[in-house]
């Protein structure tokens, strides 16, 4: 068994089993055995299946959401919030599946063709802990939407509300099989990336994690899509209106803690209004509440756990050693809890590692730089490339920049992710892309029959 603590009160408040491979395999071979009915539907029998999914999840969003922040930290009001969203995914696949064509019919030069969209068969879902259901949601909807069948690894942190998850596939009455759910730890998830039975995994976390999934997935040839780490970087130009944009600073720069992805955590600013812009942050840094992640007032919550926090702290010690100046944070606010004061780091430059490591925590880095084109090689000088951001009342002038970004997706003036465009990252970020009009695909298979 794994207990499952509350970081805001180091408490254990429950405990998940440790599956080990004769429960994966369990779990593969129910996808499997219910693959060939689910697949005979009609996509758009399927898009049904999804829109009442999509309606029992709503009836117990403020359950699940107090959950997942009982498990991980996450402030209430941004647990609702993400969890307000899984039902627009579910309900956007059930729109993406009612226009599936499974079939199509090719003109030749030698004849006529016709081309099979199939289910790529049983898919792996490993989920992480900072957004356990909406990423749930970007795999399970498409995954269902194609015809294929899912197992659900959720990460240990964060499996409590998987549970409730799998009463909610229940109601909605998809069928027994289809959506399964396996909870434990790596090596749990190390089993059901290498059964044979799973053709596709879809995994967000760790850039380190995903690099041994690929690994697991070449030998097998299998399909995968990874949505890795990041250390994404926000480009303020020099007209950016600050009062502007301090209300993103939170959504932008430190969303859930700094805990995650593609948080801006590397603020690029003009040399020329440098301090004025590191002025503006540790202001708006300092009066975001911080406290009981259940109090709707709190925007500010704890880590994940114990071993993040140190991480976390680790790094704030060597962005001294590395002659950053600290401006604020750095310590532990409260005695109890796996609390990290939101920290932000001023006379940084690219080549330190708190510049170039993903911390996920709430500190910042900010770095000056004297013209555009500097600018964008600072931030495109990573090894990661998920997210980004461009900021300036000039629309215009931002898009141009962020077209010469290195990245999956970059906000011009907003940190708001459309689930109507694809999301995913390039280099260590990962590999695919999950949501947008063509996330689909990724769970097919393309099968051609061509006639004399």
């Amino acid at each position: 068994m794994i207990a499952v603590t509350n970081p805001a009160t180091e408490e254990i408040i429950g405990s998940i089993v440790d599956s080990d491979a004769a429960a994966v395999d369990a779990a593969v071979s129910a996808a499997a055995g219910a693959l060939g009915p689910w697949s005979a539907l009609s996509p758009a029998t399927r898009a049904g299946y999804l829109r009442v999914l999509a309606d029992e999840f709503e009836k117990r969003s403020d359950e699940i959401s107090e959950l997942v922040t009982r498990q991980n930290g996450t402030p209430i009001s941004i647990a609702r919030a993400m969890q307000s969203q899984v039902p627009v995914c579910y309900r956007y696949f059930a729109s993406l599946a009612e226009k599936l064509s499974v079939e199509e019919h090719v003109e030749t030069a030698s004849g006529d063709a016709i081309v099979l969209r199939e289910p790529v068969g049983v898919v792996a879902a490993i989920t992480p802990w900072n957004g356990p259901q909406p990423l749930i949601a970007w795999k399970l909807g498409p995954a269902l939407a194609a015809g294929c069948t899912a197992v659900i690894k959720p990460a240990p942190e964060t499996s409590l509300d998987a549970f409730v998850f799998a009463e909610i596939v229940a109601a909605a009455g998809i069928p027994e099989g289809v959506v399964n759910i396996v909870t434990g730890g790596r090596e749990t998830g190390a089993a059901l990336v290498a059964h044979p039975g799973v053709r596709k995994v879809a995994f967000t976390g760790s850039t380190v994690a995903g690099k041994a999934i690929a690994a697991e997935c070449a030998k097998q040839l299998k399909h995968v899509t990874l949505e890795l780490g990041g250390k994404s970087a926000g480009i303020l130009l020099d007209d950016v209106d600050l009062d502007a944009f301090r209300p993103l600073v939170l959504s932008a720069c430190s969303p859930n803690t700094g805990q995650t992805c593609r948080a801006l955590t590397r603020v690029l600013a003009p040399a020329s209004r440098y301090d004025e812009v590191v002025d503006l942050l540790a202001a708006t840094m300092t009066a975001i509440p911080q406290g009981d992640p259940l109090d709707p007032t709190v925007f500010f919550g704890p880590l994940v756990n114990a071993t993040q926090r140190e991480r976390v702290e680790s790094y704030i010690e060597l962005g001294k050693a590395e002659g950053a100046e600290l401006v604020i944070g750095g310590g532990r606010p409260f005695e109890r809890g796996y609390y990290v004061a939101p920290t932000i780091f001023c006379g940084v430059t690219n080549d330190m590692r708190i510049a170039r490591e993903e911390i996920f925590g709430p500190v910042l880095t900010v770095m000056p730089y004297r013209t555009v084109d500097e600018a964008v090689a600072i931030a495109n000088d990573s090894e990661y490339g998920l997210g980004g951001g461009v900021f300036s009342p000039d629309r215009e002038r931002a898009t141009e920049v962020a077209r010469r970004i290195v990245t999956g997706s970059v906000g011009v003036n907003t940190s708001t992710l459309p689930i109507e465009t694809p999301f995913g990252g390039v280099k260590n970020s990962g590999i695919g892309r999950e949501l947008g009009p063509r996330s689909v695909d990724a769970y097919l298979e393309y099968k051609t029959i061509f006639r004399a």
